[in-house]
C-alpha cells in the first residue's frame, strides 16, 4: 500500500513538472521571444525594402547581389560572394538559394583556389591590386546570405560606383556612412554596411513589379 502511494506521489509530481515546463517552454517562452521581436528594430514581418515606386526589391536581412537591367556599367555596390563548393562555382551572384554551407577550412585547396579566383575578379572589377581586396569580399558570411559588408569593402567600391553614377566620390562616401551600422551594444561584432539599403539610396529599382507593396 505504501509503495503504491509512493508511486502515485511520484507520478503526480512528474505530471506537475510536465505541466509547468509545457507552460513555460511551450507558451511563455515563445510568447516572450515573439514579443521581443515585435519591439526590436525591424521584425520578421517588416523586413522588406522597397524602391521609390513602392515595389519590393528585397529583404533587409537577406543579401542579394544587384542583377538589374541598366545602361550604366555596374553602378551598384556588391554584397559578399555566394559560392557553391559542390558545383565548383566560385561565384553564383544574385541567388541566396545557392549559398550552400561547407565545412572547408582556410587550408583546404578548393576553398583557397576559390578565394584567389574571387580576389582576382574583384580586383579587376575595382581596378585595384589584389592585395587591396578585404577578406570579407572573397569569403561568404556565416549564414551565406547576410546583407552586410565591411566598411573597407564598401570603400573599395566607392570609386567605381561614383564614376558609373556620375556622382562625386564624397557624396557616395556620405551615403555609405549613412548606411553603416555600428557595433551592437557598442562592443559586439563589427561595423557593417547594408548593401541593399545603400543601393536603394543610389536609385536601385525592382527588376519587375506586378503591384506596389502596401507595407510589410
Amino acid at each position: 500500500m505504501r509503495l503504491t502511494l509512493h508511486f502515485a506521489k511520484q507520478a503526480w509530481a512528474g505530471l506537475l513538472v510536465l505541466i509547468a515546463l509545457t507552460a513555460v517552454l511551450g507558451v511563455l517562452y515563445p510568447a516572450a521571444v515573439w514579443g521581443v521581436s515585435r519591439i526590436s528594430s525591424g521584425s520578421a514581418e517588416g523586413s522588406s525594402l522597397v524602391d521609390s515606386s513602392g515595389c519590393v526589391v528585397g529583404s533587409a536581412w537577406i543579401g542579394v547581389d544587384p542583377q538589374v537591367a541598366s545602361g550604366q556599367n555596374d553602378p551598384y555596390f556588391h554584397s559578399r560572394v555566394v559560392g557553391s563548393v559542390t558545383d565548383g562555382d566560385p561565384f553564383t551572384p544574385g541567388d541566396p538559394a545557392a549559398a550552400l554551407p561547407s565545412n572547408l577550412g582556410p587550408s583546404n585547396p578548393t576553398l583557397a583556389d576559390f578565394v584567389e579566383q574571387r580576389r582576382a575578379a574583384i580586383a579587376a572589377r575595382e581596378g585595384v591590386d589584389p592585395s587591396a581586396v578585404p577578406v570579407d569580399a572573397v569569403t561568404g558570411s556565416g549564414s551565406g546570405i547576410d546583407p552586410q559588408i565591411s566598411p573597407a569593402y564598401a570603400e573599395l567600391q566607392v570609386r567605381r560606383v561614383a564614376a558609373n553614377n556620375g556622382l562625386p566620390e564624397s557624396q557616395v562616401r556620405e551615403l555609405v556612412a549613412e548606411h553603416t551600422d555600428g557595433r551592437q551594444l557598442g562592443f559586439l561584432g563589427e561595423e557593417r554596411v547594408n548593401v541593399l539599403a545603400l543601393n536603394l539610396a543610389l536609385g536601385l529599382k525592382a527588376p519587375t513589379c506586378a503591384s506596389p507593396s502596401t507595407g510589410g
